[in-house]
């Protein structure tokens, strides 16, 4: 009977995937250093704001006009929009198409997507718009808090993809280094009453070279294992 188990296994029988890493346990590194008690650089992790100017009739998110929310935006950022040298110019001059609402022409404003992302049993609303003349497009997420549209997240890349998941918002854009992109997930937070970034990483897109041995184990040196 082994004798025939053994040649089973050139029939799709389990074969051996080769030696295995030895796992190597985390390492604290420079324990002298004192614990910062506050960030370095303003990153923005809670970014909300009460949209002006723009009503909720019935607090239905459906039945605010995506155009509008757009616009108020631009007005409240005139610099960014107006004249004939503001980096986003020619995202000024296309509103003019969006009489029919978004993606009706040359309209910069993209389809809007509605789900509930804050748990309240209400959709919220996604919205996008392209940055003009560049290549970069601004993603907002929106709820409705006592009656006013508030923005709870806002974030401007090139953009690979946008996806809904669960409760969360992932974005993925393109990366320098030739075969990965940028994955980042914001996912809302009761707490802050915002949508937090809550995942940022580099991802492997491309083909991956495989290799016929196992990468050796990383090793510490004798100060670094000390910790």
């Amino acid at each position: 009977m082994l004798a025939a188990a053994v040649g089973c296994g050139d029939a799709g029988g389990l074969e051996g995937a080769g030696a295995t890493a030895t796992a190597v346990g985390p390492a604290r590194l420079w324990p002298e250093l004192t614990p910062a008690s506050s960030p370095a650089f303003e990153i923005g992790e809670v970014n909300t704001e009460v949209v002006k100017g723009v009503k909720v009739p019935g607090d239905d998110i459906r039945r605010v006009d995506p155009v509008g929310v757009v616009r108020a935006e631009m007005a409240a950022s005139p610099g960014d929009y107006d004249g004939d040298k503001a980096p986003y110019r020619d995202t000024n001059r296309r509103m003019a198409d969006c009489g029919k609402g978004p993606e009706h022409g040359r309209c910069p404003v993209l389809s809007p997507y509605y789900r509930d992302l804050t748990g309240d049993g209400r959709d919220d609303l996604t919205l996008g718009f392209r940055l003009l003349p560049g290549k970069t497009t601004a993603v907002r997420v929106y709820t409705v808090e006592k009656h006013r549209l508030t923005r709870v997240m806002a974030w401007e890349d090139a953009l690979s993809g946008v996806e809904l998941a669960g409760r969360s918002l992932v974005i993925r854009s393109p990366s320098e280094v030739a075969g990965y992109e940028y994955r980042l997930q914001w996912t809302w937070d009761r707490d802050q009453r915002a949508m937090l970034l809550t995942q940022d990483e580099m991802l492997r897109t491309g083909p991956r070279e495989h290799s016929r041995h196992p990468s050796a184990a990383p090793s510490l040196s004798p100060s670094a294992s000390t910790g």
